[in-house]
């Protein structure tokens, strides 16, 4: 009887012991959290949190959709700035797929988040630059800044413009012939040329466009929006279209799944998912 006594009376201490321990450990996740130290299982939650933050599904344009990360805001823009244009770009319902000028779908493999609500015609002729060029033709076109309209030949280096082209027709469906027109003579390597030099990336400005020659192939990709912080540190947003030709679409930041699909303005390698970019080669349309 004494023996049954006493072996109770340790089950009692171990299992008095084990709650003890069990309380502690969760005593000290809880501050180990509250304290900023977070465990592993904290820290997913705390970046599903900053997506959810950022991207608004129901948004129904760049601007719409795409909040700003903690302590950045927008930079301020005019009202007829081709960045406002751009911010204001109308999306397809969100997890829409990128579609190739035949109408077949994109892989995604995390490659964009977004796509650009534009029609890209038939042929396999909007592709990366032409999408930068449809962009900013577009944009003067609405602003009535027809004169303005003009883009380079690779052959002679020389503008071809639009009310030229046109004679006398400024229809939308004549502006949209002349676009093709333009696909079929230009390209990255007459498009870079025509640009101006961004020399700090620090000066990144909406509208502004990462464009490489290459050879044979090069790339290019619009920023379609930034923002800042108090310290004046700037992110930026990209967009392009690709080979074959395709819907232009908002890239995601494979770099950094937090942030993304901002970026992160800094000198050195611009890493896209589908091209690597330096930040010297950034530059800037001239009006």
């Amino acid at each position: 009887m004494r023996y049954l006594t006493i072996k109770s009376l340790k089950n009692l201490y171990l299992l008095f012991f084990c709650v003890m321990l069990v309380s502690a450990c969760a005593e000290k996740k809880k501050e180990t959290v509250e304290t900023g130290k977070k465990v592993a299982v904290s820290h997913e939650t705390t970046k599903e949190e900053t997506e959810e933050k950022i991207i608004n599904p129901e948004g129904k344009t760049i601007e719409e959709r795409f909040n700003t990360p903690e302590n950045y805001t927008r930079i301020p823009l005019q009202t007829t700035d081709f960045g406002t244009y751009l911010r204001k770009l109308p999306l397809k319902p969100f997890n829409s797929p990128v579609k190739y000028f035949d109408g077949s779908e994109k892989y995604n493999d995390n490659v964009y988040i977004s796509v650009v609500d534009m029609e890209i015609g038939t042929r396999d002729l909007q592709q990366c630059a032409d999408a930068v060029m449809r962009l900013r033709g577009e944009f003067l076109f609405a602003q009535n800044r027809l004169q303005d309209i003009h883009f380079n030949f690779l052959s002679d280096g020389k503008p071809r413009y639009f009310t030229k082209y046109a004679k006398g027709d400024h229809s939308y469906k004549k502006f949209r012939r002349y676009m093709n027109y333009i696909f079929a003579y230009a390209n990255t390597a007459s498009l870079r040329k025509e640009l101006e030099i961004v020399p700090n990336i620090e000066d990144i400005q909406v509208g502004d466009v990462f464009i490489q020659k290459g050879n044979p192939f090069g790339h290019a990709v619009i920023v379609v929006d930034v923002a800042k912080n108090p310290q004046g540190e700037k992110i930026f947003m990209i967009a392009q279209s690709y080979m074959p030709a395709q819907e232009t679409q908002v890239l995601t930041n494979q770099q950094n799944a937090t942030l993304s699909p901002w970026y992160i303005a800094k000198k050195g390698t611009v890493r896209t998912p589908e091209w690597t970019f330096k930040s010297t080669d950034l530059r800037r349309f001239k009006n």
